[in-house]
């Protein structure tokens, strides 16, 4: 449910990732204390050090050496970088955010149309915390995820939702089209009546870079093991009908029932990766035909749905005493 570009700029929760490798000459803080190997020396918990050798993956440790020349190598859980040392204090465990969604959403196979026997259920959901976590300094994360039972759910505070939707990426877009709304506030119905605010002909180079990128990823894979991944290959071709009924209607297709026999067929393995590229080629076609054509204007209304944020906060600052969103 995530995305990442090249050469990414570290966010605040990305050096908890396996995937984020501290680099040489940064400089990190030991979390804990440490005793220096072969001595009866104590690194205390606070002590600054440069990152001399970074390892390919974090279940390697990390060579650093101290300001005294003292060098050991130290895992990544017991590292943080320095200039990040304050974030990662203040983000201390703060209230349970799904209190104060306004939407909540059933997306994935579900809300597609798709759902066999063994589909889990995906949500995804808007939240609004009180003005005086907004104003805090420590503020909420602007996303969280939960998962229990068979159950996924992805949460954005509503300020990243907006931010996300007025780029046309596609999981916002399908939160606010889905079909199936599991919860919904007076604040959540006003952000549905909205939503047309956010559709316009950048839609058409959103969708088209997330089928570049899916293409390549195929292509990778078939050129590393001889094989793609099926699962891919077919959000490929659904966000492809998407497109182009978005283009064309100025709605976004989420049920996709009427294509559940193709798309299931793609997501089983059942054509080449040479029929699929075939298939999506065909509708990428249909898509650039649909994107000449489109009536949708060339930019989102902004100024409304900023309109729309700043009533929000104000409501809060109103509903302050009740600490819940209407």
């Amino acid at each position: 449910m995530s995305a990442r570009q090249d050469n990414p700029k570290p966010t605040e929760h990305e050096d908890r990732l396996p995937t984020f490798i501290i680099s040489v000459g940064t400089q990190v803080v030991l979390k804990s204390a440490k005793r220096v190997p072969g001595t009866d020396l104590v690194k205390p918990v606070g002590s600054v050090a440069e990152v001399l050798e970074a390892p390919a993956s974090n279940n390697r440790p990390y060579l650093i050496r101290f300001v005294d020349g003292v060098s050991m190598r130290v895992k990544f859980a017991e590292l943080v970088i320095r200039k990040r040392e304050l974030d990662e204090e203040l983000a201390t465990p703060g209230p349970d955010l799904r209190q104060y969604v306004i939407l909540r959403v059933a997306v994935g196979s579900q809300a597609f149309g798709l759902a066999t026997a063994d589909s889990d259920e995906d949500r995804r959901g808007v939240f609004l915390p009180p003005a005086e976590l907004t104003w805090s300094l420590f503020k909420p994360p602007e996303q969280v995820e939960y998962a229990s039972d068979g159950i996924e759910e992805v949460d954005w505070e509503l300020e990243k939702f907006l931010r996300l939707a007025l780029q046309a990426n596609p999981n916002l877009l399908e939160t606010l089209w889905s079909p199936q709304v599991l919860h919904i506030t007076e604040l959540g119905q006003e952000l549905r009546d909205l939503r047309a605010a956010f559709l316009s002909r950048h839609l058409y180079k959103t969708y088209s870079g997330y089928v570049l990128s899916q293409f390549r990823l195929m292509r990778r894979n078939v050129e590393k093991t001889g094989q793609y991944k099926a699962k891919h290959a077919m959000h490929l071709i659904r966000l492809l009908y998407s497109g182009i009924h978005a283009l064309r209607t100025g709605e976004i297709l989420v049920d996709v029932g009427e294509q559940r026999d193709e798309l299931l067929g793609i997501k089983a393995g059942r054509f080449s990766f040479e029929e699929v590229r075939t298939r999506a080629l065909e509708l990428d076609q249909v898509f650039q035909q649909a994107f000449a054509g489109t009536k949708l204007p060339e930019r989102p209304d902004y100024e409304r749905v900023n309109r729309f944020l700043i009533a929000a906060r104000r409501r809060m600052v109103d509903d302050a005493g009740t600490g819940q969103a209407r």
